[in-house]
């Protein structure tokens, strides 16, 4: 059942270095977060009552926001 909503699948430790580079101003890693996170910002973006390029960007951007606030 999951492996029909599942994107793409990575290693934890893939996951976290693109985090850690993430959090250093690498744009290549928060790009690859943001494909790695599409589909859910897409389904997400269809519950907020706004038209849904600026909703997919709102998220977009508190989301890259948590990941440069977050804490090692």
């Amino acid at each position: 059942m999951e492996a029909k909503n599942d994107t793409e699948i990575i290693p934890d430790s893939e996951f976290l270095d693109l985090l850690h580079s993430a959090k250093q101003d690498d744009h290549e890693s928060m790009l690859e977060l943001i494909e790695l996170f599409k589909e859910d910002i897409l389904r997400l973006s269809k519950f907020i009552y706004m038209p849904q390029e600026d909703a997919i960007s709102q998220i977009v951007l508190e989301f890259l926001e948590y990941i440069k606030k977050s804490k090692d």
